[in-house]
Formats: structure tokens, C-alpha cells, sequence
């Protein structure tokens, strides 16, 4: 029996590895005999570059950059087990947990130390570049990244501008000439599954500023240095930012991005599978075992468990999705996919309980093994 594992973190509590590794030991108990592969996963927020490493048997770099308001930082991200493609989240350089709470002010907060990440990727050998975008303390469109790349930014006297949103009304030209030659040449994917445009009421700095920062008054100024800034592009470079679904993304960095760097923006979850291939995996598994921390009505929205469901669906492999908790919603699974749905709790107690790493490893662990002595039970002659 062939056993497919590609389980999404329980949030808080079990990351995809984890998760995977408790399954696959409860079937090893109820099934000694089945051939158990274990993938980790993640949506192309937080633990993409886990997930990838691990999966195709990459490496982590650590290194130092400049965080988001100007301090070095350690940052890590990946090179995949083909040694020419990397994948960074881009909240290792400037997420908002870098910044205390008291301190985040998106007028100041910069994304440059993405850049250096992605040089010092390029510098190891990289030809091919994974990005997740989700959690940055910047508002910046990516201006930042782009000075660390070798751009540009000038303001009416001809001086480049300082870093941070702030500076963005300020910008009156653009040079990408001197844009690090091997950055034209490398193929960028992003995970991207917001539609945000730039500037505007749905844009990045009246939807996501005040979580990184923005008082009313920051967010109106945020507001129209990007507005400043696609337009000042738009002149220069003749491409219109503000219309790419996604360019709001990460205080703008979609925009960039896209726009500049000629980056796709992909659903996070699409692009994770195919990276790893998992379809082909799929293809060759007699069962398939997903799930998240919960299960409800978002689960049937493009998750990364749906994603799961919907290559076994394809090739008619049976699937199992585990969850801590489920919802009545949940029953929509059964239709797109999910052959059948388990809670793993076993008793009740209180959340923080429940999401205790030992009790949901245990709890997972002891689901799996059940419901493979079941099946084993069941294929009997």
C-alpha cells in the first residue's frame, strides 16, 4: 500500500513536518508493511522555505542583512535540491515581528533587505527564484528591494531618495540601468493570493497599513506616495503598476515585483505544488493524507488541503483530510474532492490544550493509526 503525506502546519501548534511525520507514524503502527512518503507543505505564507527545503532535499543559508528599520538582521531562506532555484519569504528580512509593536511605522520601514537576500541567492548560483509574499512592516512598493538590486530612486533635485514609505512622494524619476545584470536573467515566481491593486481604498495602505503601523493620517500620506510613485513609473518605464491584480501585496512589493522585475504572481498553493511535483506523487499513491489546523467554510477556498484533494480528485485517488477541529461547513469537502473528513481530537479539552505540539502530535498520531486499522481491516479477503 502506497500512502501519500502532504499535510498543511496545524498553526501554533505542529509545522507540515511535524504534522506529516505523527501521520505517518500512526499508520506505521496500524500497517508496518505500507509505503508511507511523507511531503511538507505550506500555501507560500510562513513555511514555504521550510516546506520546499525539505521537500526537495535543499539546503538553508543564513546570512545577515538590513532588517526593516535599518538594523542588521539574520535572515534564512533556501536553495532547492536542484541548487539553481531559491525561495525566500520575504518577512525573514522585513516582517513585522522584527519590529516591537511600539516601533512599527510603515513611513520608515524598508524592504531592502529583501534585495540582499536575493543577491546573495543570485551570488550562490541561483537562476530561478521562489518568493512568498505575507506579514512585511513595509509600505515602500518594494522601492526598497529595488535600491539593493542597483535602481535608482530621484527626486526632483537628482538625489537619490532615503528608504521607508515616506520617501515615495518624493520620487520624481527612475533609473533601472544599472539593475544587477543577473537579476534580468532570473525567472521569479511569486506566491501571491490577494488581488489588492497599489493606491486607492483597496490598496496597500488603507487595507494593510494599520496592522504594520499607519495612523489615519499615515495611511492617507502612504496612500499617495504609491499613487505618486505608480505614476512616476508609468511616465518613465510605461508600465502601469496599479492595474496588476496583486500589486498591493506586502505593502506593494507585489507591484514591484511584477512590474519592475517582471516576476509572476501564482495562487501560493498552485505554485508549492508544482515546485515540488507533487501530482506526479499523487499519481502513484493507493491513498492521500492532507489536512490543516481546522477545517471549515475558508478550507474550500483555494487552502492548501484543497489543493491536495484536488490533484487526487483528478486521478481518482482516494483522499483523507485531518483536522484539530471541524466545522458543519466542512461537509463541502466531500463535493470538491475529500473522500472523507476526521476531527483528531480525542476528548474535550481546552484549546490551548488541544494545541499543545505533544497532545496534537499524540492525537494525530493515534487518528491515523485508527483509521488505517479500519482500511486493513476492511481490504481483508
Amino acid at each position: 500500500m502506497n500512502i501519500l503525506i502532504a499535510i498543511d502546519s496545524f498553526k501554533g501548534s505542529l509545522t507540515s513536518a511535524e504534522a506529516g511525520k505523527a501521520a505517518a507514524a500512526g499508520i506505521c503502527a496500524a500497517n508496518p508493511n505500507a509505503e508511507i512518503e511523507v511531503v511538507p507543505l505550506a500555501d507560500g505564507g510562513e513555511g514555504t522555505v521550510e516546506a520546499l527545503v525539505q521537500a526537495t532535499g535543499g539546503e538553508f543559508v543564513r546570512i545577515q542583512v538590513t532588517g526593516p528599520l535599518g538594523d542588521p538582521v539574520e535572515a534564512a531562506y533556501g536553495i532547492l535540491g536542484d541548487g539553481t532555484t531559491a525561495v525566500i519569504e520575504i518577512a525573514e528580512a522585513c516582517g513585522l515581528p522584527l519590529i516591537p509593536e511600539a516601533d512599527r511605522n510603515p513611513l520608515k520601514a524598508t524592504s531592502y533587505g529583501v534585495g540582499e537576500l536575493i543577491l546573495d541567492a543570485v551570488s550562490r548560483g541561483a537562476r530561478s527564484l521562489i518568493v512568498g509574499l505575507g506579514g512585511s512592516a513595509t509600505n515602500d512598493a518594494g522601492v526598497g528591494m529595488l535600491q539593493a538590486l542597483g535602481c535608482r530612486f530621484l527626486d526632483g533635485a537628482g538625489e537619490e531618495v532615503p528608504r521607508g514609505g515616506a520617501a515615495l512622494s518624493a520620487i520624481r524619476s527612475v533609473d533601472v540601468s544599472a539593475l544587477h545584470p543577473d537579476i534580468k536573467d532570473l525567472d521569479i515566481q511569486v506566491a501571491c493570493d490577494v488581488n489588492n491593486p497599489l493606491h486607492g481604498e483597496q490598496g496597500a495602505a488603507y487595507i494593510y497599513g494599520p496592522q504594520k503601523g499607519a495612523t489615519p493620517e499615515m495611511v492617507k500620506e502612504l496612500d499617495s506616495g504609491l499613487r505618486n510613485f505608480a505614476e512616476v513609473v508609468k511616465v518613465e518605464l510605461g508600465k502601469d503598476i496599479q492595474e496588476i491584480p496583486g500589486a498591493g501585496a506586502a505593502g506593494g512589493l507585489g507591484a514591484a515585483f511584477a512590474g519592475l522585475l517582471d516576476a509572476e504572481l501564482r495562487s501560493g498553493i498552485e505554485l508549492i505544488l508544482d515546485t515540488i511535483k507533487l501530482e506526479d506523487k499523487v499519481k502513484k499513491a493507493d491513498f492521500v493524507i492532507t489536512g490543516e489546523g481546522r477545517m471549515d467554510a475558508q478550507s474550500s477556498m483555494g487552502k492548501t488541503a484543497m489543493g491536495v484533494a484536488a490533484l487526487a480528485k483528478k486521478h481518482s485517488v482516494p483522499v483523507i483530510a485531518l483536522a484539530g477541529s471541524v466545522s458543519e461547513e466542512a461537509a463541502e469537502l466531500n463535493r470538491l474532492g475529500v473522500t472523507a473528513y476526521f476531527s483528531i481530537l480525542q476528548e474535550v479539552v481546552s484549546l490551548d490544550e488541544a494545541m499543545n505540539p505533544d497532545t496534537a502530535g499524540r492525537n494525530l498520531r493515534t487518528t491515523a493509526e485508527q483509521i488505517f486499522r479500519l482500511i486493513g481491516y476492511s481490504s481483508k479477503p
